[in-house]
């Protein structure tokens, strides 16, 4: 199984949609990429975790949360999403499969040297743009299609039908 670590708030500002909604609402930002890497998650079916700076927050505690299969971790007070990565790829890349999306080239570097691979902020939008699009078609062409009353009625029943149809009155 493959793990995909995301950088939170390098990607919130790295993608254009998520960071205009930041300006307004930084947690609406959070809610919105949730709900886009939870339904990529659900398609690809990898392990995510999502990982959000909490080194400024007086007094924090790390929290970890889950929406829908997706990971979400809030770093306490004083470490930062980076440190966080570096070290939980540090415990699961020698043994597991791990993609770390961040835009920060010292972090890429640094994971790199730690047995991850990356993907970019912009790369990761890719992909998940192509999940969409390729869920949309799997999932929703084939049901607009099967809306018929034929496809909904049993063998008897349309026969009967089709002799009523094309009886003279």
């Amino acid at each position: 199984m493959e793990y995909l670590i995301i950088d939170g708030y390098n990607i919130i500002n790295a993608w254009p949609e998520l960071a205009g909604i930041a300006k307004e609402s930084l947690e609406n930002a959070r809610w919105k990429l949730l709900e886009m890497i939870a339904n990529y998650q659900g398609y690809k079916k990898n392990k995510v975790i999502i990982v959000f700076d909490g080194h400024l927050v007086k007094g924090n505690l790390e929290k970890k949360e889950v929406y829908g299969e997706v990971e979400v971790i809030y770093t306490k007070e004083h470490e930062t999403a980076d440190n966080y990565i570096e070290r939980l790829v540090h415990e699961i890349g020698r043994n597991k499969q791990v993609r770390v999306a961040t835009s920060d080239f010292l972090e890429q570097t640094i994971i790199l040297s730690k047995g991850a691979t990356r993907v970019s902020a912009n790369e990761l939008r890719d992909e998940v743009k192509l999940t969409q699009k390729n869920m949309k078609k799997q999932y929703l062409q084939p049901t607009i299609k099967n809306h018929t009353i034929g496809s909904r009625l049993e063998g008897d029943t349309l026969k009967a039908l089709e002799k009523l149809r094309r009886q003279k009155f």
